[in-house]
This record gives structure tokens, sequence and C-alpha cells, in this order.
């Protein structure tokens, strides 16, 4: 494993010097999946709450995330290594690189890390950590309200996406570009 850490590292700043666009285009769709996202989940806990946040992340994420994959002949999305929604569960290699995201936000709190590679199917791969976010805390903290967890059992029953802290790594956009 450790040997698969350090290839996927040494090979993703070679990556990373050759491919500067990519990195932009890919930096582009992540930010703009989590504007999106963040913005339609704050108008939802400001209108209704936690409880109402939740059906528009569930419902809303796959749809934003969707529409940004399909205009860019990319696949948008997120992971974890907590994740809420198993169909976002993240490959070994995905993995690997989130454990250097953690890593990297303990020594370095106010560094959001981002790695573009070339993942073991051929596809390049851009990974940028999500840190969790105050604002987060009401569904992804250690301190959530009980009709909040009941909400979220009902949506996602093997939910593994709680108990973080601010600054803690709560997961990674993940932009899985398709062969052209």
């Amino acid at each position: 494993m450790k040997r698969l850490i350090l290839m996927v590292f040494l090979f993703s700043t070679s990556v990373l010097a050759d491919d500067q666009q990519r990195i932009e285009q890919s930096r582009h769709l992540a930010m703009e999946l989590g504007q999106k996202l963040s913005s339609e989940l704050m108008v939802a806990m400001k209108a209704e709450g936690a409880v109402h946040a939740i059906s528009v992340c569930n419902e809303r994420a796959p749809e934003i995330a969707a529409g940004l994959s399909q205009n860019n002949n990319a696949r948008v999305g997120r992971t974890a290594l907590r994740v809420r929604n198993p169909n976002n569960a993240p490959t070994g290699e995905h993995k690997a690189v989130m454990q250097y995201f953690q890593a990297r936000l303990a020594k370095e709190p106010n560094t959001v890390p981002e790695v573009l590679f070339t993942a073991s199917n051929g596809e390049q791969h851009y990974m940028r950590a999500i840190p969790m976010q105050p604002q987060c805390a009401a569904c992804h903290g250690s301190n959530i309200a009980p009709e909040v967890r009941n909400a979220i059992a009902q949506k996602y029953p093997n939910d593994q996406a709680t108990g973080f802290e601010v600054g803690d790594l709560r997961g990674s956009f993940l932009i899985r570009w398709l062969a052209e």
C-alpha cells in the first residue's frame, strides 16, 4: 500500500508539471460543484432547516454533478473515506490520495490539497480536498440533533459521514476525465 501511495504521488508530480491546463479545468469543475451545492444547501437550511437540507443534498448533488459531467466529457463527483452515499465509495487509489490529504491537512490546516494523476485504468483523475466547514456540522459534525440524525438514517441507512470536526478532511471532489 505504501508503495502504491509513493508511486501515485511520484507520478502525480510529473503529471502536475505537464498538465496545468487540465488542473485548471478540474479545479474549476470542483469549485463549481462545491459552490452550486453549497448555495442550494444554505438556502434549504435557512428556509426549512437541516432536515430539509438532507433531502436537497440527496437529490440535487447527483443532479448537479451529472450536469457538469455531461457538459465537460468528465465524471464529476465526490468521494470520501467515510461516505454517506455508498455510490460515492472510493477506489484504493482514491483512498491513498485522501490519506495523503488527511496528513497534509493535519500539518497545514490552511491548505486545500489537490492532485492530478493517471489512474490504473488510464483515466486522468483530479482530486481536491473538502475540509469540514462550520456550516456542515449540523449534518456531519459530532453533535447532530436527533431529528437530523433520524432524517439521515432514513435517506442513508449505512451512513458513515458523521463525527467530523471543523478542519477535518470531510471528503474530496473527484473529476475523472474520460478518454477523448
